[in-house]
């Protein structure tokens, strides 16, 4: 009886295998190296991990060293990354060069020699601890996969050991903390996060002198290699604590309870805090500061789950209260970015409703201009005039577009996760089609209350400018949606233009996965950039837009649609008419979408809806893993022993020619 689960593995193998493989032969597809690290690492930045490394991998599922892929090479490779031991199997069919089945004294000599570069400590094979497991030169026995697994295991401490030696040239049994660093970087420096790297050093601190001791170093180690368990014990100490914090007697307390042994001696302790602790001045800890002594891409990942889990049925309430909870959001972040940006908008509709060719109205000779004439004749309030419509806007123009480009994007997405640009292009029209039902009879009030201060220039002081119900009032339902069609025209190829580039920005520029969060610094960055190209592109459309909806005054061109708007505009003013506020436009859109993302993102973190547990989990950085997610962890821990050999295991020198690798 076949397994359901196995048959849903080989062809998600099967998708993975098809989408990625590039050569074609006889009918049949096949894989390259690059294709092969592209599907078992996709979207990986190769900062900790290089793309050789990745390509250790491929050596081991190349099984008859063809250095290309058949479908059932990947199967069978992907299979055996689901084993228990599968980093121990990867190391063992890398080193066992000849397929026989165990290695040798000179097999691992010669594998590992080419594997850690010139510039790494050297290591002595003629110490007594490598004699032990594969007997002297006299007397040397091959290793089968156990006892290689069980040196492998032991192999760090030895390292370690050999490097202090030959750092303390002495024997005075302290080295300095430069070399201290060295050493933790070869042998740890794909586990630790960057913050920890850059203050190895500083290690010396938490004892008097300014060396390390060996002891000190052993305990470094020991703490890094038993980092889950400090994970484990962490997270039980915290949980009960009334404050979320703990000391380091509430670490000691802790694990002396959840351990049958003691596990952490007072100098681990020691370390764990004050690398812990290197942001907090207290002697009180919370589970974030534990996050940072380790590098978040080998952060722990939940499996999919496979079972099947009872639905969970909400009611009309709890439906109902997500739906306000994110459209409050929404509108409370578009009311942030409206509000920064606001002044900008304001100068940039007073320069495209300028009419240069007309004798007198030659008011602003360019936007700086235009600022300090506002603010000396009608004040700094005078900036924020017609605020109050565009707020009341936000929440439904953010509302819409959001969830309808959202909603289309989804549906337009295919099996694999993937969506084609035109089909991005599209998701984005549609969105900001959809809001112009809403914001065009807010956007013809705004521009009119923003145009009202220089009208009221011509006026009796004595009369009152008019506000935006007097507005209202006077253009009635359909007044509301003129220049309808040309906010349609700016808006639709707006969103078609900002959301691709978006989500790009986030995907390929900063590397936004579901193991990497965007900072937000990073959200800010690509909500502006995407801002500036969709902005300025549709500035035409936006003066003729600004032209239709503003009331013309005495001796102004009058339109008669957007074909009759723009052949005027081109005769009277000329092609650079149509661009007028486009860098106000530009200086409006980009920060004001960068604030309302950030603000949004800010608001999800700090008012999480969901107060699950899982949820709370998530906040500090863990998630469960989707199929294809569980895949790229198995990747990847699948490097994790070679890379505890030396975490640059695979980068070599193009001189150097490895050895073949065993058949699988």
């Amino acid at each position: 009886m076949s397994n359901p689960s196995n048959e849903v593995a080989i062809e998600r193998y099967k998708r993975i295998f098809h989408k990625f493989a590039s050569i074609e032969k006889n009918g049949k597809k096949f894989m390259t190296k690059d294709d092969f690290v592209n599907a078992i690492a996709p979207g990986e930045d190769y900062k900790r991990l290089q793309k050789s490394q990745y390509g250790i991998l491929f050596e081991v599922a190349d099984q008859f060293k063809n250095s290309i892929l058949s479908l059932s090479d990947f199967i069978v490779f992907e299979n055996l990354l689901t084993r228990p031991d599968a980093e121990y199997e990867i190391a063992f069919r890398f080193f066992d060069t000849t397929g026989s089945g165990s290695i040798t004294r000179e097999q691992f000599k010669q594998i590992f020699a080419a594997n850690i570069g010139e510039d790494a400590i050297p290591f002595d094979f003629e110490c007594e601890w490598f004699t032990l497991y594969t007997g002297g030169k006299a007397a040397t026995h091959e290793m089968p996969y156990k006892e290689f697994t069980q040196l492998l295991k032991g192999l760090q401490a030895e390292r370690l050991r050999q490097a202090f030696k030959y750092y303390d040239t002495q024997t005075s049994g302290y080295i300095t903390p430069d070399e201290f660093k060295k050493i933790m970087v070869d042998i740890a420096g794909h586990k630790l996060s960057d913050h920890v790297l850059e203050n190895l050093p500083t290690l010396c601190n938490a004892y008097s002198g300014n060396k390390i001791s060996f002891a000190n170093v052993m305990a470094f180690y020991n703490v890094i290699r038993e980092m889950d368990m400090v994970e484990r014990i962490v997270r039980k100490s915290v949980s009960t604590s009334k404050d979320g914090t703990i000391t380091k007697a509430d670490f000691l307390n802790t694990a002396a309870k959840e351990t049958r042994f003691s596990l952490f001696t007072p100098m681990e302790a020691d370390i764990l805090f004050h690398f812990a602790g290197l942001e907090n001045n207290s002697d009180k800890l919370t589970l974030r500061d534990f996050a940072r002594l380790l590098e978040s891409k080998w952060k722990r990942v939940a499996a999919p789950v496979t079972v099947a889990v009872p639905e969970v049925k909400h009611g009309v309430l709890h439906d109902f209260l997500r739906g306000s909870y994110g459209f409050l959001l929404g509108s409370i972040s578009g009311a942030v970015g409206a509000t920064v940006v606001y002044p900008i908008d304001l100068v940039k509709t007073r320069m495209q409703n300028q009419r240069s060719k007309v004798v007198g109205e030659l008011l602003y000779k360019n936007s700086i201009d235009c600022f300090r004439k506002v603010v000396k004749n009608e004040g700094i309030l005078g900036l924020y005039r017609g605020l109050g419509p565009q707020l009341v806007g936000v929440a439904p123009e953010k509302a819409i577009k959001l969830t309808m480009n959202d909603l289309v994007r989804r549906h337009l997405t295919d099996k694999d996760g993937q969506i084609t640009f035109a089909n991005e292009l599209i998701a984005g029209g549609v969105a900001g089609g959809c809001q112009v039902v809403f914001t065009n009879p807010l956007e013809i009030v705004k521009i009119r209350l923003q145009v009202a201060g220089e009208a009221a220039k011509t006026l009796d002081a004595q009369t009152p400018r008019p506000g935006a119900v007097t507005i209202v009032r006077n253009l009635g339902i359909l007044g509301l949606y003129k220049g309808a069609t040309a906010c349609l025209l700016r808006d639709i190829p707006f969103s078609a233009i900002y959301f691709p580039v978006y989500a790009h920005l986030k995907k390929d520029v900063f590397k936004e996965s579901p193991e990497h969060r965007l900072a937000i610094g990073e959200l800010l960055i690509s909500g502006a950039v995407a801002g500036m190209p969709a902005a300025y592109f549709t500035t035409p459309a936006d003066v003729i837009k600004t032209r239709l909806q503003v009331e013309a005054k005495k001796g102004e061109s009058t339109y008669n649609g957007i074909t009759d708007a723009a052949r005027k505009i081109y005769r009277e003013e000329g092609f650079r008419a149509f661009f007028k506020g486009g860098p106000a436009r530009i200086l409006r859109s980009s920060p004001q979408f960068g604030t309302t993302l950030m603000v949004y993102e800010l608001l999800q973190r700090a008012f999480p809806f969901d107060a699950s547990p899982a949820a709370a989990d998530k906040a500090i950085g863990s998630h469960v893993a989707s199929a294809d997610d569980m895949n790229y962890l198995q990747s990847k821990n699948a490097l994790k022993i070679l890379l505890d050999v030396h975490y640059k295991f695979g980068i070599v020198p193009s001189n150097v020619k490895l050895p073949g690798v065993a058949r699988a």
